[in-house]
């Protein structure tokens, strides 16, 4: 609501209006108020409801600022603003809010009429209201009080409301008439002001030219047919109230010719196509994938894919086909692998805004993520278990796929400072990188759309060294992955060639040579054995040795009752 208040004061204050009243007779700038209050409320994510409520709102704020009361809080009494009362250019923004009021019910309703067609019966009564407001505001600007420019945009104004009420009692040929004026008026006014003024003048004819050729196709003119489809696949065109029309008679128009196609061919065989909406499908899949070639940035590729994504989800629930199930992961696929193409030149950049956020490898992770898991999808799909060529496309794809969420994986673990993950998983993106570039060469026809790997292991053996200059910079970090003692790794003397993360080697007891040495084989000194000995006759000893008495059981009885003693 304080937002509200604050817009509503940039308009003009009072002493300013009463000077330009003497002057040049007061002014409104009609198209600048009304685009600005769209955009800040609901407008800019078709919120129609959520602009009504502010119109009304700031109805009410205008009515008890200028006094302009109609009735009490019960019962509403009508009330006119009159050219006499043309004191201040409120009074003029107060028809303008009624006319806004009424176009955005009217087109809330036009929403809701999707799914409850009865609705449309209120949504032209909604719309001739906000006409007939418009030209009650034409009415007041002719009045000398106010000046030329509002003139000329209230009467744009009143035929852009107008047309748009023809346009949806399909009264083509009004409908035209009013768009023309309108844009005409706006053409003119872009004309007579700086460029920077004229840009929202351009944009308000930008929005109604659809609406101008669609018109023109109804009344008969042919060529107006090929211009919407241009514009429907450019990057802004078929937007707005005419959207759903236009797709409407774009799905007329193909259904005329799906009536003699009967089969479509898909990688090398013949498949009968039995389904109405699915020849409407596959007849504009081909101008959707020439606008895609031709589309002049990634943006607009973007936007043309999630189409081409939405029309094929909406066919395979009515259809279930392999062949549908085909197209839309192969354009997953191509979408994700542009929106990635588009990440990366953005990570590229440099960020000026710090504030901002800007992209992170973590967002390029995801979209291979759904990479990886469409070309899952694709090798499982009935009747491809047998296309042996295909299979080894989808996996050689998916190798390469592989190595670049490798590579993203690891930039983020550099952001963070963890050097020895970083490092393992740059070996395994190598790993990858060098099995496509050994299975590529029976299959050089798939490699055309694919990124090139030989560009990437360039890339991650630039990153390799440094990563390992900075983890030699910051050896304090903790460091994962390392050996349990410095005996268990080879001193730098014999490792040169080698990179190890050691962070023994800063610190007191450095491992760069082996100390003390091993042990090296030397010839020792002779030794001398006593060889005679073996010959030599040693006298007998019996004499010497002690001799054993004989006694036996009678002995031994003796022995117990003591009468050998």
């Amino acid at each position: 609501m304080a937002s509200d208040k604050q817009n509503e004061g940039k308009i003009v204050p009072m002493d300013e209006n009463k000077e330009n009243a003497a002057e040049d007779g007061i002014g409104l700038e009609i198209l600048q108020i009304i685009k600005d209050s769209q955009q800040q409320h609901g407008l800019r994510h078709g919120d129609y409801q959520r602009y009504r409520g502010y119109c009304s709102r700031r109805l009410r704020r205008l009515r008890k600022t200028l006094g302009f009361k109609c009735g009490n809080r019960h019962k509403f009494t009508g009330k006119k603003v009159t050219v006499e009362m043309l004191s201040d250019n409120r009074y003029l923004l107060l028809v303008l809010m009624e006319a806004e009021r009424a176009w955005s019910y009217a087109m809330q309703l036009k929403q809701e009429a999707n799914t409850e067609p009865r609705k449309r019966f209120h949504l032209l009564s909604r719309l001739r209201k906000a006409a007939k407001h418009g030209e009650r505001l034409e009415k007041l600007c002719e009045s000398p009080r106010v000046d030329a420019k509002t003139k000329l945009e209230a009467q744009a104004y009143t035929s852009y409301l107008s047309g748009m009420v023809r346009f949806e009692l399909q009264e083509w040929k009004a409908a035209t008439e009013a768009f023309n004026k309108c844009k005409t008026i706006y053409e003119k006014l872009a004309s007579a002001f700086t460029e920077e003024l004229a840009v929202l003048y351009h944009q308000r004819v930008e929005e109604i030219s659809p609406n101008i050729r669609y018109c023109a196709y109804n009344i008969g003119d042919q060529n107006a047919m090929n211009e919407l489809m241009q514009m429907r696949l450019s990057a802004g065109g078929g937007g707005g109230m005419m959207a759903e029309k236009l797709e409407a008679l774009i799905t007329q128009t193909r259904a005329k010719q799906a009536a003699t196609m009967s089969e479509v061919e898909w990688r090398g065989r013949t498949v009968p196509v039995k389904i109405d909406k699915a020849r409407i499908f596959l007849l504009g899949l081909g101008d959707n994938e020439a606008a895609i070639a031709q589309a002049a940035n990634e943006e607009t590729k973007e936007r043309l894919y999630e189409t081409l994504l939405a029309e094929c989800r909406d066919t395979i629930q009515a259809v279930r086909e392999d062949y549908l199930t085909y197209i839309k992961l192969w354009t997953v696929v191509k979408r994700n692998e542009s929106m990635a193409h588009m990440l990366q030149a953005k990570l590229k950049e440099p960020q000026t805004d710090e504030n901002k956020r800007g992209p992170r490898p973590q967002d390029l992770i995801r979209l291979y993520d759904i990479i990886l898991q469409s070309l899952a999808e694709l090798s499982t799909l009935q009747g491809l278990e047998e296309d042996h060529t295909f299979q080894k496309e989808v996996a050689l794809k998916m190798l390469v796929y592989k190595a670049y969420r490798c590579f993203f994986i690891a930039q983020s673990y550099v952001l963070v400072k963890k050097w020895s993950e970083a490092l393992v998983l740059y070996e395994r993106v190598l790993k990858y990188a060098k099995e496509v570039q050994s299975k590529a060469k029976s299959l050089n026809n798939s490699l055309k759309d694919l990124p090139d790997v030989q560009e990437l292991i360039t890339e991650v053996n630039a990153e390799k060294y440094s990563l390992q200059a900075a983890a030699i910079l910051v050896p304090a970090l903790p460091l994962i992955c390392l050996p349990p003692s410095p005996s268990s790794i080879q001193p730098l003397c014999e490792r040169l060639d080698t990179f190890h993360l050691d962070p023994t080697l800063v610190g007191k007891q450095p491992n760069l040579v082996q100390f003390p040495p091993d042990f090296q084989p030397i010839p020792c000194k002779p030794l001398f054995f006593d060889l005679a000995l073996n010959h030599v006759a040693f006298p007998p000893l019996d004499d010497k040795v002690e001799q054993k008495g004989k006694g036996g059981l009678t002995g031994y009885i003796k022995g117990i009752f003591g009468f050998g003693s």
